[in-house]
């Protein structure tokens, strides 16, 4: 009797907890408009002396992209860090409200790189970059911290960032709960990008999986 008491109670529990988690979820694409998102609007930024087929591959719907420390830039002469993203270069924008969504996928021992970045910033102090989410020590953060999820690795969770241009804020979730809000870094036009961007303390391969990409857009005077 004690035993199924205490099943009872333990059922009781995780069934409390999973209604308070759906209770924090929100659907952030509320009032947003869906755009199209093909190959049309994006293209592909790789090691600039390998095929496209040695750093990227597209099947069953997912996004598959890869590198190594070792790889070459993107472009001949870039100073920059290896790098197999995905470019979203059909929507540049500088105004309104974007929001980019993906179900994300990196695989245990990825360390020190960049899975998603909103480009485009001040340039001061060599902020290039409106937003990074990054992985370290297995963990998803802004930039390289603070951690917005541990234990990342091996599992598939969705990410929303929400781009406020005029008010320099952005907002990101992980599977529906909002985690962190950070301020605009400057910047006259801005994009998004997924995939893997080596940063400091890279591993020697590193690897990310997008499926389910959305691409969403509200005006500014929209009500909320």
């Amino acid at each position: 009797m004690g035993v199924a008491v205490l099943l009872l109670t333990m059922i009781s529990w995780v069934m409390m907890m999973m209604i308070s988690c759906r209770a924090d979820e929100v659907d952030t694409t509320l009032g947003f408009t869906d755009l199209p998102f093909n190959t049309s609007y994006y293209h592909l930024h790789k090691p600039y002396d390998l095929p496209e087929t040695q750093r990227y591959s597209f099947a069953g719907g997912v996004h598959r992209l890869w590198v190594y420390a070792t790889d070459k830039p993107y472009r001949r002469g870039s100073p920059t860090k290896p790098r197999t993203e995905l470019m979203i270069s059909g929507y540049v924008y500088n105004s309104g409200i974007w929001q980019i969504e993906g179900q994300a996928f990196v695989p245990n021992g990825t360390n020190g790189a960049c899975i998603l970045q909103v480009f485009g910033g001040s340039g001061e102090v060599g902020h290039r970059t409106t937003l990074m989410l990054r992985v370290y020590n297995g963990s998803l953060t802004y930039y390289r911290s603070p951690v917005l999820v541990p234990s990342i690795f091996d599992r598939w969770f969705r990410v929303n960032v929400i781009h406020h241009v005029a008010a320099a804020l952005l907002e990101v979730y992980v599977d529906g709960v909002l985690l962190y809000q950070a301020p605009g870094r400057g910047g006259t036009t801005h994009f998004f990008k997924l995939g893997v961007y080596g940063q400091d303390d890279m591993s020697y391969y590193m690897e990310a999986r997008w499926k389910d990409v959305r691409i969403l857009y509200k005006n500014a005077t929209a009500s909320t």
